[in-house]
């Protein structure tokens, strides 16, 4: 079966906390969406280590650091960038229109 994939909105960008983490929900999933320095991006906010929720970690505008173990993913692609990450996070596809985030679901 082939569904198509449509844009849905998550927050605000007013919403957002500046220059940090920002914890959403959609459906079942649990999603971090990062103002970057770089614009924004959206992640599941599980690390994939040890499954802590990301939006608890230090956050610098392009790092975001596991508050669990200390693994480091680059939150703008999702590459594992520190041990004891090795598995990059699963980015989730967004965009900004119209002062709302909105990711490809």
């Amino acid at each position: 079966m082939n569904r198509q994939r449509s844009w849905t909105d998550i927050i605000t960008v007013a919403e957002l906390e500046t220059g940090d983490v920002t914890p959403v929900r959609l459906g079942s999933r649990d999603l971090a969406v990062y103002d970057s320095v770089d614009g924004i991006f959206v992640s599941l906010a599980r690390c994939t280590h040890g499954a802590a929720n990301l939006c608890d970690g230090y956050f610098d505008g392009k790092y975001i650091e596991c508050p669990l173990h200390q693994g480091l993913f680059d939150a703008r692609t999702g590459e594992a960038k520190a041990l004891p990450a090795r598995r990059n996070l699963r980015m989730i596809e967004a965009r900004v229109r119209d002062g709302v985030v909105q990711v490809l679901v």
